[in-house]
């Protein structure tokens, strides 16, 4: 493993069983295929890995799949560790640190309508609680709301934090971000309009199509950085198609179809997600999946 704070990242997802009960298997096989795409590591225990319906101790097992999958390999390991409660987001930060994780990170608390001082005090809470840089995290089709300019200007002065994810199409907040403190780290979270940001100068980006098309995203982020923008642009626009589809069928589920069509099961999403989702999601995907365009770009071994 190493731990450069930059380049593409996938959001990782999580293996379930057939039951929805966290299946070590599932996770192990999911992570190498991930890993062998040429990513520069993992974002692990995040939203694309359904968090929100996890308890702790199902994060603390994924962790250590992960970290034992990823032992010996060039790979940097981000451990989203942002939970309900503080007391369950540090113990699931210091558990990362015991696995050798490189960076934390953590979505801002949501479960109820926190004020700017109460998330400026988790965060200050949370990056006192281990030595691994902090990753903060904007996103407010989470959160239910974006949060200021000034709070987010706070969060990335504070000792530890080394960056931002920033998943928002508010790119005038990202760019007038980045001239107020030009020497963080920047990740952009929305797979489909990456080159959007990039445009305004990114570190790299976080995303969740990357856990199947992460050697696409490396060779996006290489042709936007070599200035080839036709090349950026054809890349994208597959991108864009993938995600198209999904928003039919449900990001997460229809991702999880995704890897079955190529060969790969890592289970159902947990409950209620994917509840009450129309039938054949494979078979709307697969003449994408199998298309001479895309087959190249596919998390195959």
């Amino acid at each position: 493993m190493t731990g450069s704070l930059s380049g593409m990242f996938a959001a990782l997802m999580t293996g379930l069983d057939d039951s929805g009960a966290f299946a070590p298997d599932r996770q192990a096989a999911l992570t190498d295929r991930v890993l062998g795409q040429g990513l520069a590591g993992l974002y692990v225990g995040g939203s694309s890995g359904e968090s929100g319906l996890l308890d702790a101790t199902t994060l603390l097992a994924q962790q250590e799949v992960v970290a034992k999958v990823a032992r010996g390999r060039d790979a940097t390991l981000i451990a989203h560790v942002g939970m309900p409660s503080l007391a369950d987001s540090v113990l699931l930060a210091r558990n990362a640190v015991a696995l050798g994780y490189h960076a934390l990170s953590a979505l801002p608390p949501h479960s109820y309508p926190f004020s700017d001082a109460e998330i400026l005090a988790y965060y200050q809470e949370l990056a006192a609680a281990t030595d691994l840089p902090l990753i903060v995290y904007e996103i407010p089709i989470r959160t239910g709301r974006p949060l200021p300019l000034d709070l987010l200007t706070d969060l990335l002065d504070l000792p530890n934090v080394a960056g931002i994810k920033f998943t928002s199409t508010d790119l005038f907040k990202f760019s007038m971000l980045r001239r107020r403190r030009p020497d963080r780290s920047y990740f952009y979270g929305f797979d489909e309009i990456f080159i959007g940001a990039a445009a305004f100068g990114v570190d790299g980006g976080i995303g969740t199509t990357y856990n199947i098309m992460g050697k696409l995203y490396v060779a996006l982020d290489a042709a936007i950085r070599s200035g080839d923008l036709a090349r950026a642009r054809e890349l994208q626009d597959i991108s864009q198609r993938f995600v198209e589809l999904l928003l039919q069928t449900g990001v997460l589920p229809g991702m999880k179809a995704a890897f079955r069509v190529i060969g790969l099961d890592i289970g159902p999403t947990r409950a209620p997600m994917g509840l009450g989702a129309a039938a054949g999601a494979e078979d709307l995907l697969r003449p994408f999946l199998e298309s001479p365009e895309v087959r190249p770009w596919l998390a195959h071994v």
